[in-house]
């Protein structure tokens, strides 16, 4: 038999939605699109050639048009989107109808903990547990949210954990480490006497 996890079924796709943001590591060309269309947002891997040049272009809220590749796994039924093709346009009045509605901008801080299999392998459930703790500790519940996520592609690296609105990434998380960067990202949320304590690097 041959090797299940072979991709099958290569077929070309294009979809139209509403550009959400960009997917990557900070200071480095974006590799994902995230779009929201009438089915549900959908994560679309950018070819190499996109990468450099869409970074500047493409605003939150701009509706656009994609084209590229799917493949299908054999063995999941996973499928992959690639964009060769990215165009700004104006969605059609039937597509206006079924338009999903674009949340306004949060406010709200947030710890972004990815929940993936590799991840929770690696802590990821104490970690969120830790974060829990950490935040109720400093009566920062009701002004922190915690949120579990998909796949950040550092599959190897996790627990992968990012600080909101800052967009602060960190892989290789401990339980031990949260408090730490708990006060660093939300000291200016901490009581005056908490937000003073000396913070120690995470390593």
């Amino acid at each position: 038999m041959g090797n299940l996890n072979k991709e099958v079924g290569v077929s070309s796709f294009k979809i139209e939605g509403r550009f959400v943001g960009f997917v990557g590591n900070l200071g480095e060309k974006p590799k994902r699109l995230r779009v929201a269309t009438a089915e549900g947002e959908c994560y679309i891997k950018l070819s190499k050639e996109l990468r450099s040049s869409l970074g500047d272009v493409l605003q939150p809220g701009d509706w656009v048009e994609i084209s590229g590749e799917q493949k299908r796994k054999y063995k999941t039924g996973e499928l992959k989107l690639k964009a060769y093709q990215v165009k700004i346009t104006a969605p059609t009045k039937q597509e206006k109808v079924f338009q999903p509605p674009v949340a306004a901008p949060k406010t709200k801080a947030c710890v972004m903990v990815c929940q993936k299999s590799s991840c929770r392998k690696r802590g990821a459930g104490e970690v969120c547990q830790a974060v829990s703790e950490s935040l109720r500790d400093r009566g920062l519940e009701d002004q922190v949210a915690i949120k579990g996520t998909g796949c950040m592609k550092e599959c190897k690296k996790g627990p992968c954990v990012v600080f909101m609105p800052d967009k602060s990434r960190y892989t290789g998380v401990a339980p031990k480490e949260v408090s730490t960067l708990i006060e660093k990202h939300f000291a200016a949320k901490l009581k005056p006497e908490a937000s003073q304590r000396e913070l120690s690097p995470v390593t």
